[in-house]
């Protein structure tokens, strides 16, 4: 995200709707996604949240799987002051382990692993983090814990790592490909990061514009129906 690529693609707001992920269903299993709650605290439900066509993607997906496998979602939107607090908490331990670095080269390395809150993908509802689990919901093994940074991982973290074991790997391939095929792109820092309609996905996809920006959720979006 620190390229100054991405921070230049125009958006063009559709005004497509947030939805929540805990309520969609999909049309060829009449299913929803599994949806794990382990980071999530308090009453805030905005985690769920997705626009509407990243969600009718990701249902997608789940049906481009293997049998036995399905998707374990486990973050979607995120309010743009959460986004900027877990920028600014990156940047400080950055700046912590490199207090030699320039402001501006601890800046573009935070953005490898978290956007910049201008940018940020989740927080227009446009990001998923998600992984695979087995029929039984059991989460699978992809190389790290999710939300792992390169530091922590060695770069195990990164989509194409060598460093990870043959299973780990093909459990990779097996999600990417269910992903890309049903249109979402991969931040490749991040195994479990995927998107669709952003500022990122506009670059990788050769769209000339993104299809959604950042947005503050309301009351509206928490209470909306399932998709229709």
């Amino acid at each position: 995200m620190s390229d100054p690529r991405v921070a230049a693609v125009p958006v063009r707001e559709c005004g497509e709707r947030l939805v929540d992920v805990r309520t969609a269903k999909g049309d060829g299993t009449g299913r929803g996604l599994l949806v794990d709650f382990r980071e999530q605290a308090g009453s805030d439900t905005s985690f769920a949240l997705l626009r509407e066509g990243v969600l009718r993607r990701l249902l997608h997906a789940e049906e481009l799987l293997p049998p036995g496998l399905r998707l374990l979602f486990v973050e979607g939107y995120r309010p743009p002051a959460l986004q900027r607090h877990y920028f600014e908490e990156y940047v400080d331990q950055l700046r912590a382990l490199h207090p030699d670095r320039p402001a501006a080269e601890i800046h573009a390395a935070a953005s490898r692993y978290v956007s910049p809150p201008d940018i940020a993908p989740h927080s227009a509802g446009a990001a998923v983090d998600l992984t695979l689990a087995d029929a039984e919901g059991r989460e699978l093994d992809l190389g790290t814990r999710m939300n792992a940074d390169p530091e922590e991982s060695e770069g195990a973290c990164y989509t194409d790592a060598p460093n990870i074991g043959a299973e780990a790997r093909a459990h990779r391939a097996v999600l990417g490909a269910a992903l890309t095929g049903a249109g979402l792109v991969n931040y490749p820092t991040e195994w479990w990061h995927w998107s669709y309609g952003d500022r990122y996905w506009a670059l990788a996809s050769g769209a000339p514009s993104a299809l959604y920006g950042p947005r503050d959720a309301d009351s509206s979006d928490r209470d909306r129906g399932p998709l229709s």
